[in-house]
């Protein structure tokens, strides 16, 4: 059980690593309403 565990927060791990990369990499259509990107996660941004 505890191995199951291990690989689902891995899992968690990466697909929270994904959603953060794509997500400084968009912006919204309405800028207005776009909310600021904390510091941490401008570090996965492909725009330097």
């Amino acid at each position: 059980m505890k191995k199951v565990l291990t690989k689902m927060e891995k899992l968690l791990a990466k697909a929270a690593l994904a959603s953060a990369s794509q997500d400084v990499n968009s912006t919204c259509r309405y800028y207005v309403y776009q909310e600021p990107v904390p510091e941490c996660a401008k570090k996965l941004s492909k725009v330097k």
